[in-house]
């Protein structure tokens, strides 16, 4: 159990877990905490870390939109790279892509004086 009451789990990188979901509980004394519980595996009521009175879990609205923030998208791929790097194509960084641009396509870059 962590500090609030939750289970903790050691998870290694690459090794498949239940989906874990975090549920709020309110201490009629205290105030509301959270736990974690494997989906479907909370119970109605749970402890209170502070003074040890039941509480009862809330119903309260699912945290989606930090799934698709970019630093969740940063945090992700960070994480995977560790265990599943990407694949690398070539030896040079840039090549493989074309001949690079030399010149500018805007039609004003072409009034500059060259080097």
């Amino acid at each position: 159990m962590d500090s609030l009451g939750g289970r903790a789990q050691n998870v290694r990188p690459g090794e498949r877990t239940a989906l874990v979901a975090l549920y709020e509980y309110r201490c009629p004394t205290c105030s509301d905490f959270e736990a974690t519980f494997p989906m479907g595996a909370a119970p109605d009521t749970l402890t209170c870390p502070r003074c040890r009175s039941n509480a009862r879990r809330r119903i309260s609205a699912p945290r989606l939109s930090r799934t698709g923030t970019a630093a969740f998208r940063l945090i992700d791929s960070t994480k995977r790279s560790a265990y599943e790097p990407d694949v690398v194509t070539s030896r040079n960084p840039g090549s493989g892509r074309g001949k690079p641009r030399t010149s500018s396509a805007n039609p004003l870059h072409q009034k500059l004086p060259r080097p």
